[in-house]
């Protein structure tokens, strides 16, 4: 009785674990970012999820694509430019699956294709470009490789998102030439921060002479008109004390004698003849007071 319960017992076993293992294999739970692209039997049945995905276990593979934006390195590249020119150059560039059915049936390995494509579409692009372009137009090389992997990769549902150069080594005599370059770069700078410096220190100089020249004429100016103010006032007062004068003397006149007068003539007269002129010349009033001067004695 004890071993067809025990048969029994092990049967359901049995039965519990092939159930757990069918729904381990057939319950799959996918995150928003992968993609499960099913194939049955063989034959692809397109992408399942995001969630909970059920499938046939031991009749449907599953395969995972991460649909997240994925960055890759392609490492240092020997490239020769348009002038013959060996540099190396690496890169990243980055990708997105846009379909992740493309990216699993169109391609064994997109990522190991693409980046054989993009070694090869590098020496195709940097084989166009000068050695000048190339150290200068980083910008331009980096679309051109962009576009050219896009156009690849596009057949494999994947979306080249951007190309980024990080390193170009040019060879050893164009990097000493280019550190030459530089150092003149940095002493003509030095000297045209010297030579403005100076430039404005004269501007300065000069400014600071032309304002204290407005300055001192304009001190000048101020003085000149205080001194022509003071002299005006000195002259106006000296007119008035000759006016002053001429009144007091023309009131004194006024009451001087016409005798006295002639005689004060005749005093000047006896002055000048006692100088050692021989020459003497007479007032037209002279006659007038004369004539008086008898005609007083007469009476």
């Amino acid at each position: 009785m004890n071993d067809p319960q025990y048969l029994i017992l092990c049967l359901v076993g049995v039965v519990v674990l092939l159930v757990l293992v069918f729904l381990v294999n057939a319950i799959k739970v996918v995150p928003e970012y992968n993609r499960l692209v099913v194939f049955r039997l063989g034959r692809c049945i397109g992408d399942k999820g995001p969630g909970l995905v059920l499938l046939i276990p031991f009749i449907d593979r599953p395969v995972k694509v991460d649909l997240r934006e994925q960055v890759r390195d392609i490492p240092h590249q020997v490239s020769i430019t348009k002038d013959n020119a060996p540099i190396s150059i690496d890169f990243l560039w980055y990708f997105k699956v846009m379909t992740p059915t493309d990216s699993v049936v169109q391609v064994g390995n997109f990522e190991m294709a693409a980046q054989g494509m993009a070694s090869t579409t590098l020496r195709s692009v940097i084989g166009g470009i000068m050695l000048d372009s190339v150290l200068s137009e980083r910008e331009h090389i980096n679309n051109l490789l962009r576009t050219r992997l896009d156009e690849v990769t596009e057949r494999w549902g994947v979306k080249v998102t951007n190309v980024e150069i990080r390193e170009i080594i040019p060879p050893k005599d164009v990097q000493d030439s280019m550190n030459r370059q530089l150092t003149a770069e940095r002493i003509r700078r030095a000297v045209v921060t010297e030579s403005e410096g100076q430039r404005a220190a004269a501007i300065n100089v000069a400014d600071g002479e032309r304002q204290a020249a407005i300055l001192n004429a304009e001190g000048d100016k101020q003085s000149n008109i205080l001194r022509a103010e003071g002299d005006k006032m000195s002259q106006l007062l000296r007119a008035e004390g000759y006016s002053s004068a001429l009144e007091k003397i023309n009131e004194v006149a006024k009451g001087v004698d016409q005798k006295a007068l002639t005689v004060q003539y005749f005093e000047t007269l006896r002055n000048m003849a006692s100088g050692s002129s021989t020459k003497f010349i007479f007032p037209m009033e002279f006659t007038g007071l004369l004539s008086n001067f008898i005609k007083a004695n007469k009476e």
